[in-house]
């Protein structure tokens, strides 16, 4: 079993995605894209989807990867990690916890 764990400022992911609006198609799937922009502050669910990948990446303990490859989906107590393209083969079971607050977006992933 391994632990990943990552925090972002979401002010940070919200002018990123202002300044490169090509970004939001490069880390997140249409599906991670359409669940943000149903909410009323997109950058927040957003930030917190890239802090869960970064989360599994490092309990993957992954160099480089495909934003594309670790796909969040679902919400609430339903939330859960899909791996994709080469992660998929890794045969693992990876469990993730997001949470964010007006400032911060979180994310803590266990994988078995």
């Amino acid at each position: 079993m391994s632990v990943g764990i990552d925090l972002l400022e979401i002010e940070r992911m919200e002018q990123a995605l202002d300044r490169r609006p090509r970004l939001a198609l490069r880390l997140f799937t249409d599906g991670e894209r359409a669940y943000a922009q149903q909410r009323a502050r997109p950058g927040q669910h957003l930030a917190a989807r890239f802090c869960a990948k970064e989360a599994v990446a490092k309990a993957l303990r992954l160099e480089s990867w495909n934003p594309h490859d670790i796909e969040v989906v679902g919400e609430g107590s339903q939330t859960r990690v899909a791996l994709h393209g080469p992660l998929a083969a890794l045969g693992v079971q990876v469990d993730i916890s997001m949470t964010h607050s007006k400032v911060t977006a979180g994310a803590v992933a266990f994988v078995r």
